[in-house]
């Protein structure tokens, strides 16, 4: 009986320890909020009334709205995070989350159907038309891979892309063995129009891309594993090659011009050769109001920073990348020449791999 009871006093003991636990993290939040509220409060120009605010930016209704301002009903993470957006207020700062060394960054849905990518073209091209309006907004890509949106064209490649890119994700098309062939007979439209509507837009921004002579690799590879696989066609293999061909010429020559969409007066590209850095398919957005990184982790998937002091540690050794590399419209005809004949070299090899194959087929 006393070693129940002893067991029954050290469960109290520990029920009574997570309850004054968990009633101290209420504490802290509740005092978090109020400070948060407190701010927004000060930057609100809203004339009428701060509540009716609130309830228009977080889609809510006026008295679920008044609980949270009054603080009789705790904010989500995902309320918090809308409201930092809307009034441009940096909870890294604010809080001081952590020590100097820890920032928040944002996770990008994660994309496993058509419907969820095909989203993601529609949410990419909304964020991305606002920035055509900045004066001085651009674009810095770092092409471990080719950048997405030169893929985003009317072209088998881009089909072909968008099928790895899910079948990266969802798992049933590997189950299902599904192959590039049966997947451009179940695409639906309104998927390739979305893409080709956010290759087009980002014509409309100023870009610099680093590339170095791997950049082309890993979509080489790609087409490699899916034709010895027998998910892609011989002949879809080789059409793919030749467009990526194409797809090569067409940036030697957006290279020459400084243009991705050929006119004169508009959005300005600029390729650089990196020499020796490696190259990961990070993207720095740089408008005068301030910067964001976006860094992938997978295909599509992305950690988001918009922490300013981190954003400036980044460009600074952007810039530094930059300065090791070589612009190639200022390099000379031969450098030129020897960038891209690399590429497409290497686009050969592939090619004759594949025809190989169907020629050793019938030894």
């Amino acid at each position: 009986m006393k070693i129940v009871s002893s067991k029954s006093k050290i469960f109290q003991e520990i029920f009574v320890f997570y309850t004054n636990y968990l009633d101290l993290i209420a504490y802290y939040l509740e005092i978090m909020q109020e400070q948060f509220i407190k701010v927004l409060r000060t930057i609100s120009d809203d004339t009428t009334s701060f509540v009716e605010e609130i309830a228009s930016v977080l889609d809510i209704g006026y008295d679920a709205a008044y609980r949270r301002v009054n603080l009789k009903t705790n904010l989500s993470l995902e309320e918090t995070v809308t409201l930092a957006r809307y009034y441009k207020v940096s909870l890294n700062k604010l809080f001081e989350i952590g020590s100097q060394n820890t920032i928040v960054a944002e996770v990008s849905p994660l994309i496993n159907t058509t419907q969820e990518l095909e989203e993601w073209f529609k949410s990419s091209l909304a964020n991305l038309n606002p920035l055509k309006r900045i004066k001085g907004a651009k674009f810095i890509y770092s092409a471990k891979d080719i950048p997405v949106f030169h893929s985003l064209k009317d072209s088998k490649l881009t089909r072909f892309k968008i099928y790895v890119w899910l079948k990266d994700g969802d798992p049933s098309m590997v189950k299902n063995k599904v192959s590039f062939e049966d997947f451009l007979f179940e695409m639906p439209s309104s998927l390739m129009e979305r893409a080709i509507a956010l290759g087009k837009a980002y014509d409309e921004i100023d870009i610099i891309e680093i590339w170095n002579d791997s950049t082309i690799v890993g979509s080489l590879q790609q087409v490699l594993f899916y034709f010895e696989s027998g998910s892609l066609s011989r002949k879809n293999a080789i059409d793919i090659c030749k467009e990526m061909d194409e797809l090569i010429d067409l940036l030697e020559q957006q290279t020459l011009m400084q243009s991705l969409s050929g006119k004169n007066g508009g959005a300005s590209f600029n390729l650089y050769k990196s020499e020796f850095h490696t190259l990961n398919n990070a993207l720095m957005v740089v408008t005068p109001k301030g910067k964001t990184f976006f860094n992938a982790f997978t295909v599509l998937s992305y950690l988001k920073i918009d922490h300013q002091p981190t954003c400036d540690v980044i460009y600074e050794f952007l810039k530094k990348q930059l300065a090791s590399s070589k612009q190639l419209v200022n390099a000379g005809e031969r450098d030129i020449n020897i960038f891209f004949k690399k590429i497409h070299d290497k686009i050969n090899i592939v090619r004759k791999k594949i025809k190989l194959e169907r020629n050793l087929k019938y030894l």
